[in-house]
């Protein structure tokens, strides 16, 4: 497995993680079940996105120390283009969690839990997806032209499939958990278990967990190949997710509530797959720069998000006439 990040990084690296998310969960518990505001959201995205970059920033002092100044700014840009590829990814996690909560109509109380498990199962998963896929390029080059086809194709269906409603009601995960475990109607607090009629069943929460976690396997198989398309030092690839991964729940209750304004923004996620798929197929004839794959990126996004500010207050508009002239 390549990498170039000293031992005492990676265990510094981990106790990092595991401080953070001890924290998360002091104040989760201090907290209990509550509705989380948009002032709160905001004040804990900054706080998990300054702990990202000044973990990149010791990044690069310890790649500085031992490889000098050019690797340890090319290091650096790799942590912050794939924590950005990541966290704009997320994005679209974070639509598909908000269409799981409105359809099951969980209490605005309750799903700040229910993140919180998704999180820690995320950050688990994405572990041990990229140590394999870390040890598969090592051995097998060719998995690169693989993972691009799969990310320019991906991106070429979120495009086409952007701006449709997704069809939660006909979904095979749905059914089949439907299927398999007795739900009742209605949901007991924060309880995933709950007794009707002297039986043990379970309650709606614990079907919206299940459902929260396929949806991260589904996105996680997209993000990560993106990933290694950036760079192939496993440090960086494991770090730049897990950073982008614990500012989740904050992002969520964020863009929540402002969904609306960024309803193009799947057509920049779309570009965005494309763009590193493609660059991925052509890794061997055209080395494309890490800070112009940074450069698209951020391009892509920011025009993405100021046309969607651009028309969302005109569809409002049309709305309020609407209702107005009903």
């Amino acid at each position: 497995m390549q990498t170039m990040a000293p031992d005492w990084l990676w265990l510094f690296f981990g106790a990092v993680v595991a401080l953070a998310l001890f924290v998360d969960f002091v104040v989760l518990r201090r907290q209990g079940a509550h509705e989380v505001t948009v002032p709160e959201a905001v004040k804990w995205s900054i706080v998990w996105v300054a702990l990202s970059l000044a973990f990149n920033g010791l990044l690069w002092w310890a790649t500085w120390r031992e490889h000098g100044t050019e690797i340890a700014n090319t290091r650096a840009l790799e942590f912050l283009t794939g924590y950005l590829i990541e966290k704009s990814l997320a994005v679209d996690n974070i639509f598909v969690f908000l269409m799981i909560f409105t359809y099951f109509a969980v209490p605005p109380a309750y799903q700040k839990r229910v993140l919180m498990i998704g999180i820690i199962g995320a950050m688990v998963l994405r572990t041990v997806l990229i140590l394999v896929g870390a040890w598969l390029i090592s051995q097998f080059h060719w998995i690169l032209y693989l993972f691009g086809a799969f990310l320019l194709i991906t991106g070429i269906k979120m495009w086409w499939a952007a701006g449709q409603e997704p069809d939660l009601e006909s979904n095979p995960a749905l059914k089949l958990l439907r299927r398999v475990l007795p739900v009742s109607k209605n949901f007991d607090g924060e309880k995933f278990f709950t007794v009707e009629n002297g039986k043990r069943i379970a309650t709606p929460l614990l079907l919206v967990i299940a459902l929260v976690g396929i949806t991260d396997v589904i996105f996680a198989v997209d993000s990560i190949p993106a990933i290694f398309a950036i760079t192939d030092d496993a440090f960086i690839v494991l770090t730049s997710n897990i950073f982008a991964i614990l500012g989740l729940r904050a992002m969520y209750f964020l863009l929540a509530a402002m969904a609306t304004k960024f309803h193009l923004l799947s057509y920049g996620l779309a570009v965005i797959l494309a763009f590193i798929g493609t660059k991925m197929l052509l890794i061997d004839i055209v080395k494309i720069p890490v800070f112009a794959s940074l450069g698209a990126v951020i391009g892509i996004l920011a025009f993405t998000m100021w046309l969607s500010v651009r028309t969302a207050p005109k569809i409002d508009m049309q709305k309020d006439k609407a209702i107005g002239h009903g």
